[in-house]
């Protein structure tokens, strides 16, 4: 009779495609929308072609606080690149950043994260690029966890992901971070391809360096793949109209009022981080990915807010049991 329990128990978990989900509203409402939209003879039947899923990054995928990742990596780069440039010393937002007074860097705003970003990585090849990405991702760790910052990927997201592909969606990342840096890593922690990775990016520039063709970062944005720009990227890089999205912030607001904006059966989520014990609890007022105007039209128009302490049994993947 145990082993019997035991296998029916077993049998049960292996049938959950979302198993760090708690049972519940949430968790109910995406298998749901999943099986109605993928089910033949259903009135809401999407053929797989237009079963399109977008997501952002920070804060949706993985953690984003008490800053974006990528601007550790941008920090970092100043640091190593500061015996080059003595004049950075007495130079804002350079300074702040050598000192790490984030408050400074706070101040610099967006136009000051475009320059470090322009400075450290203009004139350098994609590939060069990727592989300094990939050797940080390795190598450094979040300041309060002290893991490494791929560590800090949401379990129960990357079982959404999963679940989604298992059934005929295309997912993709549509994210404020920059592309390359997403796309140097992003297939092998989340099982997204590069050429389904859209963020912000620079112009490129080809050339030929020692008789090489290379592709060159320059100092200009092409897109800043945020709030309004996310639509844009979408239809850029996609060109459909995405049936599923989710998000975390109101740089994600637009992108999940496109996805919602077309017929038939539409699914928009945002996560709603209420968690100060297992990760952090923040959204109207946080500086960092605020979420105010997101959430009142998550209200108002039935979207899908994930509790993150209500509806997740684990946050990290190495918290599984």
């Amino acid at each position: 009779m145990l082993l019997a329990l035991v296998w029916a128990n077993a049998c049960m978990a292996a049938q959950d495609p979302l198993p760090s989900w708690n049972d519940g509203g949430t968790k109910q409402q995406i298998e749901s929308f999943v099986t109605k939209v993928t089910k033949p003879g259903s009135p809401d039947f999407v053929e797989p072609a237009k079963r399109i899923a977008v997501f952002d990054n920070d804060g949706t995928l993985w953690t984003e606080q008490p800053i974006y990742f990528e601007f550790f990596f941008v920090l970092d780069q100043v640091k190593a690149q500061a015996p080059q440039h003595p004049e950075w010393k007495t130079t804002e937002p350079f300074k702040s950043a050598l000192a790490g007074d984030m408050k400074g860097l706070a101040a610099s705003g967006e136009k000051g994260a475009i320059e470090l970003m322009a400075a450290t990585h203009a004139g350098m090849s994609t590939e060069e690029f990727a592989r300094r990405v990939n050797q940080w991702v390795s190598t450094a760790r979040h300041p309060k966890t002290h893991r490494v910052f791929t560590e800090m990927v949401y379990q129960p997201m990357l079982e959404l992901l999963h679940y989604l592909r298992e059934n005929g969606f295309k997912t993709y990342i549509v994210s404020g971070g920059g592309q390359d840096f997403m796309r140097a890593w992003a297939e092998a922690v989340y099982g997204v391809p590069p050429e389904q990775v859209i963020g912000s990016e620079a112009e490129l520039k080809y050339e030929l360096r020692d008789g090489q063709p290379v592709l060159i970062k320059e100092a200009n944005v092409a897109l800043v793949d945020d709030h309004a720009g996310k639509p844009v990227g979408i239809e850029r890089f996609i060109g459909r109209k995405p049936i599923f999205a989710f998000g975390n912030s109101d740089g994600d607001q637009q992108m999940l009022e496109w996805a919602t904006s077309g017929d038939g059966a539409r699914f928009a989520g945002l996560v709603h981080h209420t968690d100060a014990a297992r990760e952090y609890a923040y959204d109207r007022k946080s500086p960092v990915g605020t979420l105010d105007k997101a959430l009142d039209e998550a209200t108002a128009k039935g979207w899908t807010v994930v509790d993150m302490k209500q509806d997740w049994k684990v946050i990290y993947p190495a918290e599984k049991q």
